[in-house]
């Protein structure tokens, strides 16, 4: 079994490759990514895959990207803590997903069911189908508003009061357009299908930012944009180069 892992945080890398080779030892572990760009690449470089572990949440954006760049023949399981929709769509598409941190026995189950699934030459589930079905919009869970307690009394947050979601510390900030900053609850890949497609979007892992919270749009080095938000989170936000074609678009509407 030639495998690939795309996963861009070392220690989940090295458990995941640590717990493939114990429930499976003759699997042959043939490269390793941890970008869009570099999966592109090593998908390129070897079309005799099998199958492929992939993270949904990379550096440079999210893994789906790598499907609109190259066909990728093999079929995935992915690797994620994505939101309970995304779950139920692997399900439906009978594609495997593991929850991090990835356990050894549901490891050693996805690896059997794709086994059976290769040896006994089934049609593999329609990757293509599935990417539709994660990023289709959940319109039914969008919000007008957050209700959030505070202490020990609660209340209500309206979406134009928001200026960002981000990620700091461990957590994950709601930061209004009064410099007002709380903790939520949820992360943000949670967040992002609760929030109006035309007035959010999710600068980078680590950011979600509405509409009139951009103040300016500057070019960066390697192809990415600097975004200035106000209010903004403490540290720096930026879009990557593959997401800044679709940023653009998104604010030219």
């Amino acid at each position: 079994m030639r495998v690939i892992i795309i996963e861009d945080e070392t220690p989940a890398l090295t458990r995941l490759q640590k717990l493939i080779r114990k429930v499976e030892p003759e699997a042959d572990i043939i490269g390793t990514a941890d970008s869009i760009e570099s999966a592109v690449e090593l998908f390129a470089k070897n079309p005799q895959a099998e199958l492929a572990f992939m993270d949904i949440e990379l550096a440079d954006g999210r893994s789906f990207e790598i499907f609109n760049r190259i066909q990728i023949k093999c079929p995935v399981i992915f690797t994620t803590a994505y939101d309970e929709f995304a779950l139920q769509a692997f399900k439906v598409n009978s594609i495997d997903y593991l929850l991090k941190p990835v356990d050894a026995d549901l490891l050693k189950q996805a690896i059997e069911k794709f086994k059976q699934l290769y040896n006994s030459k089934t049609h593999l589930p329609d990757l293509t189908e599935l990417l539709k079905q994660l990023q289709k919009p959940t319109t039914a869970a969008v919000k007008n508003r957050f209700l959030l307690k505070v202490g020990t009394k609660w209340i209500s947050v309206p979406l134009s009061d928001i200026s960002c979601f981000y990620a700091a510390d461990k957590s994950v900030y709601m930061l209004t357009m009064q410099k007002q900053k709380y903790v939520m609850d949820e992360s943000l890949d949670q967040l992002l299908p609760q929030l109006p497609e035309i007035d959010f979007f999710q600068l980078n892992r680590g950011c979600i930012a509405s509409y009139k919270s951009i103040q300016s749009v500057h070019s960066y080095f390697n192809g990415k944009l600097k975004v200035e938000l106000s209010p903004s989170p403490d540290e720096e936000v930026t879009v990557s180069r593959e997401r800044a074609p679709e940023f653009k678009k998104w604010l030219d509407r």
